[in-house]
């Protein structure tokens, strides 16, 4: 696809959406390659054609479904660029708030940017027609399935394993999420508040996850207040619920199993520093993503940690032998909790990448259980909210290992499942996560 040369944010916006729809990128490493000409030099740009490309992939299948209907025919296949031009279009006049005159007139003149002057034209027409006829759109749209933006394979999965809460789920899989921190234990929780105060954030507490600061606005973490100083960590309180489940106290030997991008490893050794932790990441580049936290928190040097990059489920490869009394196994998923916060993850996944991230799972579930000491706990993890990776995952486990026990736990938050605990997109502000807490009779 051709790329014209220069600072525009829509162009940039185009090659992010590239990298993610044609190449299979998550949206974090489409920052990082996107594009054949510059990325945008201005910040602001470049947030902005973020934002841009968050919101078309929040609501691709209806933004589709509407350039389809309005398009009198469709574009060739070497023109999707024009195509994502009115996407772009599209989903400023109906979702943002940008004056209609920008949205159509920028969004036309890039095709000309782009070498396509034909396509001004075409694109002009699509968006004015949109812009006069929008409520009659919309109303047709909120007939048809497009409008939850989602793709009819998950639609499906959701429907069936929710049955009364799907909507729900979908709904707060479209709305963006909010900026979560972790505080630091060992920090001064009042210092860190009065310098986010004192830089212009407002920020408040959650009910069940005692670290955990939510702020506002939303930032790039390089402008946070403590971040670089390893006061603050970027994580939602779903995620920062497992070091408490895990029950770890001075001496133990924990394993992180599938330790990348290092949140939950560095909230382990934050909260215990009396532990013996090894981290492990199948990943050499994933875990060298854990080493940079630990350096950012100060915490790479502890002497009880081991960093080394194998697969959890080949223990031969890396196990020394000695059995480890907690196991936290945060395992791969298909990610389906945190779409509001990666809203590719509706477009890159299939039911083949389902069906094999549970036989993932199984695999690790059964490798990693003779490294476990006997009553010892293992906390599975997922931030997922299709069943067949989380309860019934669990139900199988127990069913064919007779050693295994459900350790329960109290909890008011999420909702109790046969086995585990799950929480969904958007409840109590939180991912959606899953947690079942087995031990080793």
């Amino acid at each position: 696809m051709t790329r014209a040369r220069g600072d525009n944010a829509r162009l940039n916006a185009l090659d992010l959406l590239d990298s993610v729809l044609d190449r299979g990128l998550s949206l974090a490493d489409a920052g990082n390659v996107a594009g054949d000409g510059p990325r945008a030099a201005d910040p602001r740009d470049r947030a902005f054609a973020r934002h841009l490309t968050y919101s078309v992939l929040r609501w691709l299948s209806a933004l589709e479904w509407l350039a389809s209907q309005l398009l009198k025919r469709p574009l060739k296949p070497r023109d999707r660029d024009v195509h994502r031009l009115i996407l772009l279009g599209l989903q400023q006049l109906w979702q943002d708030d940008t004056g209609a005159h920008a949205a159509i007139h920028e969004s036309a003149e890039c095709a000309r940017l782009l070498g396509k002057p034909w396509a001004v034209a075409v694109i002009n027409a699509v968006l004015r027609r949109f812009q006069r006829e929008q409520d009659d759109w919309l109303a047709r749209l909120a007939l048809q399935d497009a409008r939850h933006a989602h793709p009819p394979w998950l639609l499906e999965a959701l429907r069936r394993d929710w049955p009364h809460d799907w909507e729900a789920v979908v709904e707060a899989n479209n709305q963006a999420a909010p900026l979560w921190l972790r505080l630091r234990r060992d920090a001064d929780p009042s210092g860190v508040k009065a310098e986010l105060e004192l830089k212009g954030f407002a920020f408040e507490t959650h009910p069940f996850a005692p670290d955990a600061l939510r702020v506002h606005p939303a930032v790039a973490v390089d402008a946070l207040p403590g971040f670089e100083a390893g006061l603050v960590s970027v994580q939602d309180p779903a995620a920062q619920l497992a070091v408490d489940l895990l029950g770890l106290a001075p001496g133990q030997r924990v394993l992180d199993a599938c330790s990348a991008p290092g949140g939950k490893t560095g909230h382990i050794l934050e909260t215990a520093p009396g532990v013996a932790l090894t981290a492990l990441d199948r990943s050499p580049e994933r875990l060298e993503l854990v080493s940079r936290n630990l350096e950012r928190l100060g915490l790479q040097e502890h002497a009880g940690l081991r960093l080394h990059a194998a697969d959890a489920a080949e223990p031969k490869t890396w196990w020394d032998g000695t059995a480890y009394q907690r196991i936290l196994l945060d395992a791969p998923c298909t990610a389906s909790g945190v779409i509001r916060r990666h809203p590719e993850i509706k477009w890159l996944r299939t039911p083949r990448q389902l069906a094999a991230a549970v036989t993932a799972q199984a695999r690790l579930l059964e490798r990693l259980w003779p490294v476990l000491e006997r009553g010892g706990i293992l906390l599975y993890a997922t931030c997922s909210v299709l069943r067949d990776e989380n309860n019934r995952q669990i139900e199988r486990f127990l069913a064919n290992q007779p050693d295994a026990e459900l350790s329960p736990f109290d909890a008011d938050w999420g909702r109790a499942v046969d086995p585990g605990r799950q929480i969904l997109p958007g409840q109590q502000d939180m991912d959606g996560f899953y947690y079942a807490r087995l031990r080793k009779a």
